[in-house]
């Protein structure tokens, strides 16, 4: 089991590995799921931390609709991120019509060897997820995608959860649960859906709120569920 935990700043980042996450996603602008952070962020996360650090590539909240303007930045950001050392990356890109963007990923993947690769939350978007996780299934450089199993937060679409974990077994994706998820529900969470890695962010802040810091202890909480008994 592996514990994925959002930092937004080089303290988010410090405190969730000494809380034992397994892994960080570095973003800026949480309050809008998460955006590209800053180029210094990024070096002073891989620099400073031991575990593994994947950073959004998301150039703006708009959508995940995304034209050749926004596909030349991302791309531009990937190139910087591999440089930099960070272990992967997180993305996504949907047509108008809500179904993956195939000729985006194909541009954005080109150069992404030696970088693990999530397809994240534009998932949730997508109608038709089995169909959907096929697809992605294709593209070797995808290992993970973040997912609640559609709109709804994760604990209440677990019956969904577990059938992508069954669908994905053998593709080469892992599915990482996120959105939703509180440490008094995890235990039967996992258990319920099969899931390998959860992927936490405000809940294991101060207070619950996504604007304070990340909470170790919290962290240590969840670590210890994820550990099993």
């Amino acid at each position: 089991m592996k514990l994925e935990v959002i930092a937004t700043n080089l303290t988010d980042a410090i405190l969730a590995e000494q809380g034992g996450a397994d892994r960080i996603e570095l973003v800026t602008g949480i309050l809008e799921g998460g955006l590209t952070p800053g180029p210094g962020l990024i070096r002073e996360a891989v620099r400073r931390l031991y575990i593994p650090v994947h950073v959004m590539v998301r150039p703006h909240s708009q959508s995940f609709v995304y034209d050749e303007h926004d596909l030349q930045t991302m791309q531009e950001d990937i190139a910087f991120i591999k440089e930099s050392g960070a272990a992967g990356i997180v993305l996504g890109a949907l047509t108008p019509e809500g179904t993956v963007d195939t000729a985006a990923l194909d541009l954005l993947l080109q150069n992404t060897e030696g970088l693990n690769v999530t397809f994240h939350r534009a998932f949730d978007e997508i109608e038709d997820q089995l169909s959907a996780l096929k697809l992605l299934s294709g593209y070797p450089q995808i290992n993970r995608i973040l997912t609640s199993g559609g709109p709804n937060p994760a604990p209440k679409s677990a019956p969904q959860i577990e059938r992508l974990v069954e669908a994905a077994r053998g593709t080469g994706i892992e599915i990482l649960a996120g959105y939703g998820l509180t440490v008094p529900v995890l235990r039967e969470f996992i258990r319920e859906t099969g899931v390998k890695e959860v992927h936490f962010g405000s809940a294991l802040r101060t207070g619950g709120d996504s604007l304070q810091p990340v909470d170790p202890s919290k962290v240590q909480s969840a670590k210890q569920i994820v550990n099993g008994p």
